[in-house]
């Protein structure tokens, strides 16, 4: 005979955190009250009460001021402000997976949705879901489901479809298929427990390939039940059993392949009973024999230790994880990552496996506290060490800035970079890099010293490099640039064109006259440039910024010709004429014969300097750039000017 045990049999993590939990309360204040049964199970439930874990059925058993214990189940919303009222000391037990259907039902309702539930009505679960509903309906299967679809008004109704946790995986498909097909404006959300899939998933196959299965739990266990319907299913031979004075040997010997499973409200004692049954001879497929693998769900973790679970809740403080043994663990957030930007919702989530250390563990309060960035540290080392050793790049992200330098954390390690690694030029703040995610060289590394030295400017030497042998191989007169200007001097500015620094000369900065490139350009600025000159024997490039479509010459050829009228401005005086802008960048001469149609001693007796006049464009010198103008031509024309 062998015999196969589930390994999800027994206690779930909402059951055993709730039970350690009224455990510990009693155990510190002598008594506590359990509104409702603590669990499914009788005999759990009588050796709670031995250690003064008290069931009470209704708010009026509880007194005032007394410690009270809100079980894996859950609670209608009002259930805890009628304990506050009676001032009551809250010990809230409701399984992860539980509150967050109560967080769904609640905003769901908030916007107007019938909320309906699949599950079985009347069940403690059930009935503290609908507490958080507003308008609520209960579907305990696929019959229920097909009638409630049918009804012609909820056809276009909004309704929000969630089930309660322990609802068998099958029948909550079957269902959803039912509703989906006739109500329109449907939300669902699949709310099953994971641990409950894996239980009955497990189940299930088990069933699949035992001559006899053995289901332990309470009569009123809805998991169990659950168990129960997916083996009897499967196996023919399927035994419902409450404790071990069910069963006989007799019935054991008569077949050759057992499957056992428990629910989650089934406690590893009443296993135990069971599993002394055996034989001694009878061991797991394993090797493992029942009774030991039972003693592992009780074993004492160790600090330091590295652990693997499944993450089961989720709070403004820490994550809950199972880690398969009677005590409680949690991750404090700060404890997550080294990140300071980590977002705990985005990375974490519950059903996620999780690996962590022991950082303590408390006996006295049932508790283990862990930490998943050690985790990462111990890894990252190894990861730091490689990258060390094969000159490859490391990308983390910088923590803080201190007087030598800033830090970076990388793979849970922290990384020192030097002021002079960091790429940051003197005069500007190495501030700008906190927050941010640079890439890295390892240039030092010392363990035992847990010390690690990092250079950024490497990565950006090497990248500078690369560039500037692309730019040198492909670089022609006419190829134009995206460019940064580097720095300025009295005769021009230079232009970083992306790994290689050109020159922009002052008289190429622009069109018109300028004391300093400054009047153009800045440190720092995005400019646009082309090559006007090439040296690559000796690695010079002359550059140029100002535009042809820009040259004054051009706009002023765009927009007049010889005859044309333009309105000008006086600029200076000569003994022989004005000087006027025409456009900008372009002045042409008004000779004295021109100003007036009468002779005139000096230009100033008839204009002023600033003055618009209208003048006529008389010649034009394309050779020279210059341009006569006459305001004589336009007196005579009978046009004239005015003061």
């Amino acid at each position: 005979m062998s015999v196969t045990v589930a390994k999800t049999a027994g206690f779930c993590f909402g059951v055993r955190r709730a039970v350690d939990l009224a455990e510990q309360q009693a155990k510190k204040n002598g008594k506590i009250y359990a509104y409702g049964e603590i669990i499914h199970n009788m005999h759990e439930i009588e050796r709670l009460e031995k250690l003064g874990v008290y069931t009470a059925y209704a708010l009026e058993d509880i007194p005032d001021g007394a410690g009270v214990l809100i079980r894996a189940h859950g609670v209608p919303r009002n259930v805890y402000t009628l304990l506050q009222a009676k001032k009551c000391e809250i010990f809230d037990a409701t399984c992860p997976f539980v509150r967050k259907i109560h967080k769904i039902a609640d905003k769901e309702s908030a916007d107007g949705r019938l909320i309906v539930i699949l599950g079985s009505a009347g069940h403690p679960e059930v009935v503290g879901i609908q507490g958080w509903c507003g308008e609520s309906v209960v579907l305990e299967g696929e019959e229920q489901a097909r009638a409630f679809s049918e009804r012609p008004e909820m056809e276009n109704k909004p309704i929000s479809l969630v089930a309660q946790t322990t609802v068998n995986r099958s029948i909550w498909n079957i269902s959803v298929g039912l509703i989906k097909k006739r109500c329109t404006n449907l939300k669902i959300f699949d709310t099953i427990c994971k641990a409950t899939d894996e239980r009955q998933s497990e189940a299930r196959l088990l069933a699949g390939v035992s001559d006899q299965m053995i289901v332990i739990g309470d009569k009123k266990s809805s998991n169990t039940k659950r168990l129960y319907e997916i083996s009897r299913s499967l196996c023919s031979d399927v035994r419902y059993i409450e404790d071990a004075a069910e069963l006989t040997t007799q019935e054991l010997g008569q077949h050759q392949h057992i499957g056992i499973t428990a629910g989650a409200s089934t406690p590893a004692w009443i296993i135990k009973e069971v599993s002394n049954m055996m034989s001694e001879e009878t061991k797991i497929e394993t090797g493992e024999d029942f009774a030991a693998m039972l003693e592992e769900s009780f074993k004492t973790l160790n600090n330091g230790e590295k652990v693997t679970g499944t993450v089961v809740g989720i709070s403004n403080n820490d994550v809950q994880v199972d880690l398969g043994v009677k005590h409680t663990a949690y991750i404090p957030l700060g404890e997550l990552s080294d990140d300071p930007n980590y977002d705990v919702a985005a990375n974490i989530h519950v059903g996620d496996e999780i690996e962590a250390v022991v950082v303590r563990v408390n006996d006295g309060e049932g508790t283990i506290t862990l930490s998943k960035k050690r985790v990462d540290q111990l890894k990252g080392w190894e990861t730091i060490e490689a990258a060390h050793d094969e000159h490859t790049v490391v990308e983390g992200v910088i923590v803080e800035e201190n007087r030598g330098g800033v830090v970076a954390t990388a793979h849970g390690v922290r990384v020192f970079i030097p002021a002079s690694q960091t790429g940051v030029p003197k005069d500007q703040p190495m501030s700008q890099l906190v927050k941010t995610k640079q890439s890295f060289y390892i240039t030092e590394i010392n363990r035992q010293r847990k010390r690690v030295v990092g250079s950024i400017r490497q990565i950006q030497q090497e990248a500078r490099k690369a560039a500037a042998e692309q730019i040198w191989n492909t670089i022609e007169i006419g190829n134009e640039y995206d460019g940064t200007v580097k720095s300025l001097t009295s005769y021009g500015a230079f232009v970083d064109i992306g790994g290689v620094d050109g020159m922009v000369h002052i008289s190429e900065l622009s069109w018109g006259r300028i004391k300093h490139p400054s009047e153009v350009v800045s440190v720092g600025d995005k400019v646009k440039v082309f090559v006007i000159g090439l040296d690559k024997e000796n690695k010079k490039i002359s550059l140029g910024y100002k535009r042809e479509e820009d040259n004054p010459w051009n706009v002023f050829k765009s927009k007049y010709d010889i005859g044309s009228v333009a309105e000008v401005k006086i600029l200076k005086f000569m003994p022989f004429g004005a000087f006027a802008e025409i456009v900008p960048g372009v002045d042409g001469l008004i000779h004295i014969s021109q100003i007036a149609d009468h002779r005139i001693a000096k230009p100033e007796d008839e204009l002023e300097v600033g003055q618009v006049v209208e003048a006529k464009i008389i010649d034009i010198n394309d050779e020279k750039k210059k341009v006569s103008l006459s305001i004589r031509a336009l007196l005579e024309d009978g046009e004239g000017y005015e003061d």
